[in-house]
């Protein structure tokens, strides 16, 4: 079995400016800014007007979360700045290329050119397909990113990728694109949907699991106080999560190898979501079935302790209840997995993590302990975490 590349800790590079703080990324373009700070909606447009001029400034949202945020993220801007407001259903089932070549045409009717500036204000979706646009359009226009949901916010509005989904697969069809600058206010996830909000943890554990465990030990303390959104524990854990992305994505901004590690649980969610056709699972509840699917797997491949597999599937529990496992034949799943762009010559490539705060990506899986996962964890995965364990060891070691 090949271990390709692992990470034990991160290095990040911080700047304190008053309450705001920016995390620097390195990208082939240029480094640009991640900006954190609660209000920062409230000046956007002044951050954003930093960054010089443009013949004209387009956002991307959608509707709902146009409601939201839209009248104090445009009042931020100079009177007479006003941006030219572009909106489009942000369901998963429309991240899809019939999109894409709906919002050039409005950028073409609008009389957006090579200077303009495209922003994205919403959650993932929004995020990764206005990065697309942005990346298509003209061969290229500058793109700032507006994450609103906790999921883009802590990881896809991080590290210039971009892209859709096709039938075949998840974000099949897309590009690195980086942005000018990335604004984050956790502020903003006030009003999000508890189901969203929940789900958008998935991504936090991960980065606790993958490379951070006392960052896993923070959220298996506090883990109360951040479903409540107390504004000190969720700034803190938005700007680990942004720290820990930010330095994978400045090692490996094309995932060559190091930048792997952030699809831990993605192999397994992304089958579900593909399984499902996009309509059962929001992204962070695909992640977090698989995440725990990615832990019982280790258990049997690189021998995660068990102890460490009971704290994963407990953490997970515990943020809240998962759509249920889909009726979908394992060999199904396992199929859509060899449609996962991380895929290499027809082979299935998996992070796991031999113990909390270090993970690898792994090939040459037995094709047959994939299989007994995902045969065992429609049942396994519902039960109380002491019997998962149990589970997991009768699985044996690889």
């Amino acid at each position: 079995m090949k271990k390709v590349k692992t990470m034990t800790r991160t290095e990040t590079r911080t700047k304190t400016r008053a309450k705001a703080r920016t995390v620097w990324v390195r990208a082939g373009a240029g480094r640009y800014g991640v900006v954190c700070a609660a209000g920062l909606l409230r000046r956007a447009g002044r951050e954003i007007a930093k960054l010089g001029r443009f013949s004209s400034v387009h956002v991307v949202s959608s509707p709902k979360v146009w409601r939201a945020v839209g009248k104090v993220f445009a009042g931020s801007f100079a009177r007479g700045a006003a941006p030219v407001v572009h909106l489009f259903d942000d369901a998963e089932a429309a991240k899809n290329l019939a999109t894409v070549e709906l919002l050039t045409r409005k950028l073409v009717r609008a009389g957006a050119d090579r200077k303009s500036l495209l922003v994205a204000v919403g959650g993932g979706v929004v995020g990764d397909v206005t990065g697309f646009v942005a990346a298509a359009y003209l061969r290229g226009v500058a793109l700032v990113q507006v994450p609103t949901t906790l999921v883009a916010q802590v990881d896809s509005a991080v590290g210039g990728k971009t892209g859709v989904n096709l039938p075949e697969g998840k974000n099949l069809v897309g590009g690195f694109y980086p942005p000018r600058l990335v604004l984050v206010d956790p502020e903003a996830l006030g009003s999000l949907p508890e189901r969203e909000f929940r789900g958008g943890l998935a991504e936090v554990i991960k980065y606790g699991v993958i490379a951070d465990a006392r960052l896993f030990a923070y959220l298996e303390e506090n883990l109360e106080k951040i479903l409540r959104r107390e504004a000190g524990a969720l700034e803190h854990i938005i700007r680990r999560s942004i720290e820990i992305k930010a330095w994978v994505v400045s090692k490996d901004e094309r995932e060559s190898g190091l930048r792997e590690i952030l699809n831990y649980g993605h192999t397994f969610g992304h089958a579900l979501e593909s399984a499902t056709r996009y309509r059962r699972y929001q992204h962070g509840e695909a992640v977090a079935w698989g995440m725990m699917c990615a832990a019982l797997l280790g258990y049997g491949v690189v021998h995660t302790p068990g102890d460490t597999v009971s704290r994963i599937v407990a953490l997970i529990k515990r943020v809240g209840p998962l759509p249920g496992w889909p009726k979908t034949s394992p060999k199904k799943l396992f199929d859509a997995m060899h449609a996962d762009k991380k895929a290499r010559g027809g082979r299935v490539r998996f992070v796991l993590a031999p113990r909390l705060g270090e993970a690898s990506s792994y090939d040459d899986v037995p094709a047959k302990m994939v299989e007994c996962v995902l045969r065992c964890a429609p049942e396994c995965l519902q039960r109380p975490v002491v019997e998962i364990v149990s589970e997991a060891t009768g699985m044996g070691r690889g």
